[in-house]
């Protein structure tokens, strides 16, 4: 197979089995968080252990390794913000007819806590990688970090497809910050730069001068930037992108245990 094609490969499979077991596992009934919580802290502990261990090993296994691990950190940050564990000290959605500089600290206030902890893995992250040849672990979390904050910013400004379903019952309110829109202006810079990062690490894995850790460190973080493009491009196309995951939606149906929602208004509609 081309030395191309695995990382790829490998790159796309771990990107999507991950997405799709912590949003199965956020779909399981309420009492099952503090256990999956902590499968995912031990997760966390060993990838960030694997970041350190592998930032000497310019192999295609230690690349290989390094990106799964920030894949492994980056899920404990999912899964603290979905099972509602890290959030923000703001627990409930805008009143309707909020809007403005009000209304972005609102929001600003609704992810606060997770917001820090991202920094805070950041540092840790970079921290246990400087220095070491091996990169991909710590430029896989930068982009996971950037292709997330770029999404939340794109949401807020307005899209076409909000995707309201991926969040779970206890996190509805979030919906309260979303706009639906045809399109903003971060959009096209967001596609065009994920688009463009994508292109310029697909280039340096394609030089023949490239040894096999540098083509498969670019593949690997090719294929995340163009996924995250695509996952971009997806918040203004007709299509519903929460299929890719419907092998593993075998999710009970939440019983009376779970939080009540706080009713929220609708999304700011605006005429397109």
């Amino acid at each position: 197979m081309s030395p191309i094609v695995m990382p790829a490969l490998f790159a796309a499979f771990v990107w999507w089995f991950a997405t799709g077991l912590i949003l199965f596992l956020d779909r399981l009934p309420m009492r099952t968080f503090p256990w999956s919580f902590t499968a995912a802290t031990g997760v966390a502990a060993a990838s960030l252990y694997g970041l350190a261990a592998s930032r000497t090993e310019v192999t295609v296994a230690g690349a290989y390794c390094a990106f799964a691990c920030a894949v492994g950190v980056w899920g404990w940050i999912e899964m603290s913000f979905l099972t509602g564990y890290i959030t923000g000290p703001r627990r409930h959605g805008c009143p309707k007819g909020c809007s403005g500089w009000p209304h972005f600290w609102h929001g600003v206030a609704a992810l606060l806590y997770h917001e820090l902890a991202i920094v805070l893995l950041s540092v840790a992250v970079i921290g246990l990688t400087w220095g070491g040849p091996n990169q991909v672990g710590a430029w896989a979390f930068i982009i996971l970090w950037g292709m997330r904050e770029s999404a939340k910013l794109n949401l807020f400004l307005g899209v076409a497809n909000l995707g309201e379903s991926l969040l779970p019952p206890h996190l509805a309110y979030l919906a309260s910050f979303f706009r639906r829109r045809r399109m903003n202006a971060l959009l096209p810079v967001s596609v065009l730069a994920g688009a463009g990062l994508a292109i310029y690490e697909g280039l340096k894995a394609a030089d023949p001068a490239t040894d096999a850790f540098g083509r498969a460190g670019a593949t690997l973080l090719a294929t995340l930037l163009a996924l995250g493009a695509l996952e971009h491009l997806a918040l203004v196309v007709p299509v519903r992108i929460e299929l890719l995951w419907k092998l593993l939606d075998r999710r009970p149906t939440r019983g009376a245990e779970s939080r009540v929602a706080t009713p929220i208004h609708a999304h700011v509609e605006e005429p397109v």
